[in-house]
């Protein structure tokens, strides 16, 4: 009877152990369209992550410059609130996918990430700074 107690008792705990909601960080790449349509709301992080040079020749207003390749690039990226959503570019996609997955390790919420970069961003004719 008590092993039966114990054994009901461990059952118990793993069960309500793997029932607990599990938060995921949740990255989506979108178009420029939608991006267009997520700069509308208010509490959204934008972040250019190409290099200060490449930011200086043109970016989508409001963006914030956190250059990928900085070794100061993760504490930099730590000043962002995990809790809003966060609007990631590059010049084509590569740094803002590999900055995502490092968000995604670092606990933030959400992240979106721009399908094709700030360059079919400017291809598609949309806004921004020069």
């Amino acid at each position: 009877m008590k092993t039966s107690s114990i054994l009901l008792s461990f059952l118990l705990v793993i069960v309500l152990i793997s029932c607990k909601p599990q938060i995921e960080s949740e990255t989506k790449v979108v178009s420029p369209e939608e991006m267009q349509t997520l700069l509308q709301l208010d509490n959204v992080q934008l972040v250019d992550v190409r290099s200060p040079e490449e930011y200086q020749s043109g970016y989508i207003a409001e963006a914030q410059n956190i250059d990928f390749m900085s070794p100061t690039f993760e504490d930099d990226i730590k000043t962002l609130n995990k809790e809003k959503p966060v609007l990631l570019y590059c010049q084509k996609g590569g740094r803002s996918a590999k900055c995502a997955e490092k968000m995604k390790n670092l606990g933030f919420k959400k992240i979106y990430d721009l399908e094709g970069g700030f360059s079919k961003w400017k291809h598609e004719g949309y806004k921004y700074v020069k």
